[in-house]
């Protein structure tokens, strides 16, 4: 297992290289002029000779080759560089603000790991009938509903209307409950009916049957046999999901003004701060990547047949 995992992140390695030159390059060909933008957001005159000496600062009168070289190996001491719009350090702001962000992730998390079981349990006690109908309607609006427009539902609804919980903001725990199950919702959705699925493959297998002959009680079944055994497509599944839902959080933070990376981002790209689009698109890279090892990891816990360190 160590030696599977130590192999993984040295993989990671590669991939996270050609997606600093993908990004770099897409920065440096968007048609915008960088040493403006930096030169406006800093009040400093346009003037010929300011505008020589700010791209002589930022390293762009070098040739672009030299350019991504000294970026990266600043990149690989944390330096990411300055924040044109704040001139703060581009780190400290991904940082404060990932800090709001994965609250919010573990948040959406935490109503995924309730429901999702809960929805998938009650379908199967009788597959076709009204629980399973009811949690088959509640899937597909789950599915269809784009997550801002569930969002402005949630607040005309429970803010406005019904005034229970508040709009926006964070500043407690009553804050975390809207867009935390906004977020949460479509994964919810796709999960119960996959792991659903999963369970009525299971409950159809020989082992089962097997354990119902012994006279098993139908939960201890469920419990120690189905459930262990149906997860492992969902837990294969959500490596991808857990990245897919700290990147799309974007909009539910911007619906509910919460202050993670998906408003910073949306602010960034607005202003062009290109330090800080930069850094974000890394350090996403970052989190798919260790998500995907970490869903694989519990993959091989929940399983003892997959042998990882012998397939690697």
């Amino acid at each position: 297992m160590a030696k599977y995992i130590t192999k993984r992140l040295i993989g990671m390695i590669p991939v996270l290289l050609i997606i600093s030159v993908v990004i770099f390059l897409l920065v440096r060909i968007v048609p915008a002029d960088a040493v403006g933008i930096y030169m406006a957001g800093h009040n400093i005159q346009a003037t010929e000779e300011n505008r020589e000496i700010v791209a002589r600062m930022l390293g762009l009168d070098k040739p672009l080759v030299v350019q991504y070289g000294l970026w990266l190996k600043s990149a690989l001491q944390l330096d990411f560089g300055t924040s044109y719009s704040s001139r703060e350090p581009v780190l400290n702001m991904i940082w404060s603000c990932f800090g709001n962000t994965i609250q919010l992730t573990l948040a959406a998390l935490l109503w995924i790991l309730i429901l999702t079981p809960l929805f998938a349990i009650l379908s199967v006690q009788k597959p076709e009938g009204f629980a399973d109908n009811l949690t088959r309607v509640f899937t597909m609006l789950g599915v269809a509903l784009p997550s801002f427009v569930l969002g402005y539902l949630f607040i005309r609804f429970f803010a406005l209307k019904l005034k229970i919980l508040p709009p926006s903001g964070k500043q407690g725990l009553k804050y975390f409950i809207m867009p935390s199950f906004v977020l949460a919702c479509g994964y919810i959705a796709s999960y119960s009916r996959m792991l659903r699925n999963s369970m009525l493959s299971a409950y159809s297998s020989d082992y089962v049957q097997y354990a119902d002959l012994r006279g098993l009680r139908r939960l201890t079944i469920t419990g120690k046999h189905v459930m262990r055994n149906a997860l492992l497509p969902v837990v294969g599944s959500f490596g991808i999901s857990f990245g897919n839902m700290i990147a799309g959080s974007v909009v539910v933070e911007n619906i509910f003004a919460w202050p993670g990376l998906g408003r910073l981002i949306t602010s960034s790209i607005t202003a062009r701060d290109y330090p800080v689009i930069q850094a974000y698109v890394v350090f996403m890279a970052v989190v798919f990547l260790l998500a995907n090892l970490i869903s694989d990891v519990i993959c091989a816990i929940l399983d003892p047949r997959i042998r990882l360190g012998a397939s690697a």
